[in-house]
């Protein structure tokens, strides 16, 4: 199945910045100084029209530009075609960061210039801490260092009196901080490495919310749906999905399994990974492989052939296996190319399983963090932050 073109429209997209008529060159020009601190000026289109909001400001990658850096909105391929150390350099990863938003066909709209600052260092936390992140994988056991943490069924893991929910996040996903990995399983990985870059930027940016958060967790944790709805934007829709090479680092990205058998094994589903940048989803339990997308798409096209009932009952996968049909797909190209050819299509809706490959229509990044336009909602935190 041949990947779906999708030609960039100048006028779609990008950063938007709202402002009020009567200082909207201000606003104009604060966000060109940003760009022009990174180098990016001179590769931007600006333009602004009037949304249901109020006035917008649109800040985007030139269509020349775009064309020849991220060809089909492959972001994918923007470090090595810029020369970005994104690893060594935290300049380049925030270059990365705010191009592959330039490019994107989605806009990422905020209401001044400092929640986009704000935004691009959370995703620039995001993408360091997913680097240092090492973990044991367990989708029915999980583990986090006593000294931060308690667990109850009623509230899940929460913080012990007196621990900062940074270090304690640090602790419970970094084996340089804690000498230890603890099991995890995928979806609540992502889950502590988004809380904790976000909570980084709280301490330099907004305090009291960082409080708050605390708060929550000294209380509460809260999971799954709920963390989605109080933390988390999705862009992209099964309907509008989002070009299959279109990343932004610090997205939280998810590859179903469109293998219907191995899918009811507990734990793959699919998979939960955190996109670095320069081409790179993390692997969590191996964290010096991390996994591009080729490998990722042989990884998860393997849990098929390596499923087993346990004695316990259940339908389990052995990865050994999955990690050598890995290695004998990747030694061969026809191979290669024959499993992406199913592997690298859109995902199809919940439940159905016919002819659907393992990218996502969507991805999810953090809300705005600032005093007075965070959108973020603590049910146990306090304070009056936007639902």
């Amino acid at each position: 199945m041949t990947e779906a073109i999708h030609p960039i429209q100048l006028g779609v997209g990008g950063i938007e910045l709202h402002g009020r008529a009567a200082r909207l060159d201000a606003a104009q020009e604060s966000g060109l100084e940003y760009l022009h601190e990174l180098g990016l000026d001179p590769y931007v289109v600006v333009s602004r029209h009037k949304g249901p909001g109020g006035h917008v400001i649109r800040y985007r990658l030139s269509e020349a530009f775009a064309h020849d850096w991220a060809p089909q909105y492959d972001s994918t391929m923007l470090c090595r075609k810029l020369g970005l150390d994104v690893v060594n350099k935290s300049d380049d990863l925030d270059r990365e960061i705010v191009l592959a938003m330039l490019l994107g066909p989605v806009a990422f709209s905020y209401p001044n210039i400092e929640e986009l600052e704000s935004a691009v260092r959370v995703r620039r936390n995001i993408v360091q801490n997913a680097r240092k992140t090492a973990l044991a994988f367990d989708t029915e056991e999980a583990e986090r260092p006593t000294e931060y943490w308690s667990y109850s069924e009623a509230t899940g893991f929460i913080l012990n009196p007196g621990k900062p929910i940074i270090a304690a996040l640090q602790a419970a996903t970094q084996p340089d901080a804690s000498g230890k990995l603890y099991s995890f399983s995928c979806y609540r990985a992502t889950e502590y490495v988004l809380l904790l870059g976000l909570a980084q930027e709280l301490a330099r940016s907004n305090p009291k919310l960082l409080g708050q958060l605390q708060h929550q967790w000294e209380t509460r944790a809260i999971m799954s749906g709920p963390f989605h709805d109080a933390f988390l934007k999705e862009y992209g829709t099964l309907n509008e999905p989002l070009p299959m090479r279109y990343y932004v680092p610090g997205d939280r990205v998810w590859f179903r399994n469109p293998d219907e058998p191995s899918s009811n094994a507990e734990g793959y589903e699919g998979s939960w990974v955190i996109y670095m940048g320069d081409g790179q989803f993390t692997n969590f339990w191996k964290r010096d492989q991390p996994f591009n997308l080729t490998t990722k798409c042989v990884e998860l096209y393997h849990w098929r052939h390596a499923t087993f009932m346990g004695k316990n009952g259940k339908l389990q996968v052995d990865d050994n296996i999955v990690d050598d049909r890995v290695r004998q797909s990747l030694s061969s190209p026809a191979e290669i190319e024959r499993i992406l050819k199913e592997m690298l299509r859109l995902r199809e809706p919940a439940g159905v399983y016919v002819n659907g490959g393992c990218i996502d229509a969507t991805r999810e990044y953090v809300r705005c963090v600032r005093p007075g336009t965070a959108e973020i909602y603590l049910p146990d935190g306090g304070g009056d932050q936007k639902k």
